[in-house]
């Protein structure tokens, strides 16, 4: 028994708390559990009882059972308001679920409830996730319809559904609408703009809303700049993208691998293949660790050049250390143990991949394996100077063969 009492208003108060600290720690199960309990009891429910319980199923990523705990406010005798139906919504939009969303909003206006800011704003995220921007434009549309305002949290998921769709003119319409409505874009807005200039391969325009945010004083983030980035590479501007990376710097913000194959993939095509393996290696200075992409630009920008022996070299370091990792994945699914010479043999060939050496020294802890001197010396001539080796270093991965 949940300590419910059975068809009382004072039951009713503390059956609310109990669910909605479940809520505050994402314990939806035991908040739903309360919930029928309460309903089987005759316990006499509020709607505040229902919601709560749908924000604790939301929180932990259950969207059905949160529509499930609203659908119950019927068996209560309680009609669902305006809160109920967000609380129902949102619940959708965290599970990219936009139909369901869009299929609450179409049922408020049916039970004559007006959807506000907060209900159309979770509809337009929840298209957003699902890369639909046609319904995300239309919920906006239907906004103003409606003499409702979008706030910047609307207009910034509409624009990021045109940047999922790679719509690059109706974000920028939507950026001028922002303006327009006396609403500033944020970062969020400004980035998910540059992103769709990016997919639209609109170089101009990207550099241009980059612009537009010094000037509004907004400062990029590694997302806006990143994008940028892929937007000139895109557009064949090599000098432009390192420009930005050169940007990120002094803005002190560090660029990721996101960032650096932008970088790279933006001189393979402008046949700059000495830049290329420079940015490869600023990658390992700044500890990132490059990926196929990385390898794959630097190689090809190597061979466009002709340059056939550093693409050999990247090519052999590349290969290297994902067929030996890709061999020791294969040991485990066969259920064949590796020993210490396997591992040894497989951190030595992670040559510069410092982070996968060490997480195999994690890993040979964790498959009760004592590394040796072999091991140990292979491991920690490939960490960079400064960084702290112990029998705890890396992140274990049970699919060591898998891309970072």
């Amino acid at each position: 028994m949940l300590g419910i009492g059975r068809g009382s208003r004072e039951g009713a108060i503390p059956l609310e708390a109990s669910i909605k600290n479940c809520g505050r720690t994402t314990q939806w199960s035991a908040a739903l559990r309360l919930l029928r309990e309460g309903l089987r009891l005759g316990v006499q429910l509020a709607p505040g009882h229902f919601i709560a319980t749908a924000s604790a199923c939301r929180k932990g990523g259950q969207w059905q059972y949160a529509l499930s705990a609203l659908s119950d406010m019927w068996k209560a005798k309680l009609e669902p308001d305006i809160i109920s139906y967000s609380a129902g919504i949102s619940a959708c939009e965290k599970g990219g679920q936009w139909q369901p969303a869009l299929a609450l909003l179409s049922e408020m206006w049916e039970a004559k409830l007006e959807p506000d800011v907060i209900s159309y704003s979770a509809g337009i995220s929840a298209c957003e996730k699902g890369g639909q921007w046609q319904p995300a434009l239309a919920l906006l549309s239907e906004m103003r319809e409606a003499k409702l305002e979008p706030d910047v949290i609307s207009f910034s998921a509409g624009i990021s559904a045109c940047k999922k769709g790679e719509q690059w003119q109706p974000a920028l319409a939507l950026l001028s609408a922002m303006w327009e409505a006396k609403l500033e874009p944020n970062v969020i807005s400004y980035s998910a703009g540059i992103s769709a200039c990016e997919k639209g391969e609109q170089w101009q325009r990207a550099l241009a809303l980059l612009s537009e945010m010094r000037e509004a004083k907004l400062e990029p983030d590694v997302i806006s700049y990143s994008a940028g980035i892929s937007a000139c590479e895109k557009g064949e501007q090599w000098q432009r993208s390192l420009a930005l990376l050169g940007d990120m710097w002094e803005a002190k913000l560090e660029p990721d691998v996101i960032s650096y194959n932008a970088g790279i993939s933006a001189c393979e095509k402008g046949e700059q293949w000495q830049r290329a393996l420079a940015l490869l290696s600023e990658m390992w200075e700044a500890k990132l660790e490059p990926n196929v992409i990385s390898f794959s630009a630097g190689i090809s920008a190597c061979e466009k050049a002709e340059q056939w022996q550093p693409a050999l070299a990247l090519l052999s370091e590349m290969w290297q250390w994902q067929l030996a990792l890709a061999l020791l994945s294969e040991m485990w699914e066969a259920k064949l143990e590796p020993n210490v010479i396997s591992f040894s043999a497989g951190i030595s060939a992670c040559a510069e991949q410092w982070q996968r050496a060490l997480a195999l020294l994690s890993e040979m802890w964790e498959a009760k394996l004592e590394p040796d001197v072999i091991s140990y010396s292979a491991g920690i001539s490939r960490v960079p100077e400064g960084r702290a080796v112990g029998a705890g270093s890396g992140a274990s991965e049970r699919d060591v063969g898998g891309e970072a």
